[in-house]
């Protein structure tokens, strides 16, 4: 039955109808003719009936032969192009005829041939589309037309796994996201809010998206397809880091520029009265004077501030580890001090241990100005009547010993909401305090953080507004570096 089915079995039957239908028709004369002419017919119709199975036999025999020159190549075309439909594109066909078939072989040959060299350029730019896109520290997200996610790169698989149970409303949206941008759909909403700015005839969208205190910036582009919009492709950037120091940087000259437009314009406007002889009596005259020279001292140590703060986090401030007990220190402090509390009427106390607080890696003199800072701020701070106390022990935590340094003073205390931030820069907890001109430069504890973090240190702070404040400094007196390493 596959015989019939084939062109040959077709050719064949057809062959075999014309020879049935031409002995047929020569049978219907040559019979009765035959038998009136000839008295013993019975020989010729045996003649007769050979001839048919001889032309029968031949034409089978022809069928035979046009198989194997017609039907075998053709079903190994057909063989052939189920390889290439699989992509299997190696596979030729061994073709020795010079007739059509021959040809077709030939055409098909070069065929594979050419789809091969295309596959492996396309596969050439597949790999290196995808090598680009793995290697790229931007997240990149293909939506399709529904705004559906249809593919990322791993940045951007790792983007949208972590957005997937966001729940996004409120703040969470772009201030200018349609109406409609908080339909569903399998892109995270911020990214559905800008896609469906697109379908609704946007050309391409620049923004940022804050979410979970990071901030991204986002390109998204519409992907046409015959003028209809098949998807768009996001580009998103983590800048938070770019975002904080840009922050930094405008809160930085802002402060700069707020800091000392006091100063300046109080040395500018006594000055100006000098010269002006408006200051009549030599008493005026030496206020205005001494005014001018505590202007000037504030904005030499606000300088003198900025500079090691800059040189701190540029990583340039030089440190002069040596061995120290830190009795000398807090005794010179103390010693330093007792003029200026005394003064004010206020009383200062220092509690240290007999046996000697020996540290292995210390700065003397950044050590004394953390303690000078954080005690020019117990002073400013604390009123006639009070005290401030100098605390220095020795304790073991989890079995490594560490110095620990109190600075608690009686004064007015810290607002709750004020502690986490006053390590800050140009940070001041007490506002209406600092505007005098013995207020401080708003740079103090942010270098006394880093000059306790340089030694390996912790310092943190506890406040009680009206109950004072105490800074608590731990010291390591083993050297960090030799312990980190042993």
């Amino acid at each position: 039955m596959k015989f019939l089915r084939s062109i040959v079995g077709k050719l064949w039957l057809t062959i075999i109808g014309l020879v049935i239908i031409v002995l047929a028709i020569l049978g219907m004369f040559l019979i009765e003719y035959i038998e009136l002419t000839f008295t013993d017919s019975g020989p010729i119709k045996n003649l007769f009936i050979i001839t048919g199975v001889i032309g029968f036999s031949m034409t089978t025999l022809f069928a035979l032969f046009l198989s194997s020159r017609i039907t075998r190549p053709l079903i190994q075309l057909k063989e052939a192009a189920e390889h290439v439909s699989r992509g299997n594109y190696n596979m030729r066909i061994a073709h020795t005829s010079s007739d059509e078939l021959g040809e077709l072989a030939n055409a098909f040959n070069n065929m594979a041939e050419q789809l091969q060299r295309l596959f492996d350029a396309l596969q050439h730019e597949k790999e290196h589309l995808s090598s680009i896109l793995s290697s790229m520290s931007d997240a990149v997200v293909t939506l399709d037309a529904n705004g559906n996610v249809i593919l990322t790169n791993p940045k951007g698989s790792e983007l949208m796994e972590e957005w997937k149970d966001i729940g996004w409303e409120g703040d969470s949206m772009p201030v200018d996201a349609p109406p409609n941008a908080r339909s569903g759909g399998t892109a995270p909403q911020p990214l559905l809010a800008l896609f469906e700015s697109i379908a609704n005839g946007s050309e391409e969208r620049v923004t940022k998206l804050n979410v979970l205190n990071t901030v991204w910036s986002v390109v998204v582009t519409p992907l046409y397809s015959d003028e209809h919009l098949r998807g768009a492709v996001a580009v998103l950037r983590d800048v938070t880091e770019e975002h904080r120091l840009d922050k930094l940087r405008n809160d930085f000259l802002a402060n700069v520029s707020h800091e000392l437009r006091t100063p300046i314009s109080m040395v500018q406007g006594y000055s100006e009265a000098l010269l002006d002889d408006i200051a009549a009596s030599p008493e005026e005259q030496r206020q205005h004077v001494q005014i001018i020279h505590e202007e000037s001292l504030r904005m030499g140590r606000l300088v003198k501030d900025l500079l090691d703060l800059a040189k701190m986090q540029s990583g340039h401030l030089e440190m002069h580890f040596t061995e120290l007990d830190l009795h000398e220190v807090l005794r010179r402090v103390e010693r330093k001090y007792l003029p200026v509390t005394r003064d004010k009427g206020i009383q200062l106390v220092l509690d240290l241990p007999e046996e000697p607080l020996y540290m292995k890696r210390a700065d003397e003199g950044r050590l004394e100005q953390v303690l000078t800072n954080l005690l020019d701020n117990a002073i400013r701070h604390t009123s006639s009547g009070k005290r401030i106390l100098l605390i220095a022990r020795q304790e073991r935590i989890n079995g490594t010993p560490w110095v620990k340094l109190d600075v608690a003073d009686e004064g007015q205390g810290i607002d709750e909401n004020d502690l986490p931030y006053i390590f800050e820069r140009f940070y001041k907890a007490d506002k209406a305090r600092t505007r005098g001109l013995n207020g401080g430069t708003g740079l103090g504890l942010a270098i006394v953080k880093h000059f306790v973090d340089a030694h390996g240190g912790q310092i943190s702070v506890r406040s009680k507004l009206g109950q004072g404040t105490t800074f608590t400094i731990y010291l390591p007196t083993e050297d960090p570096m030799v312990s980190a390493t042993g």
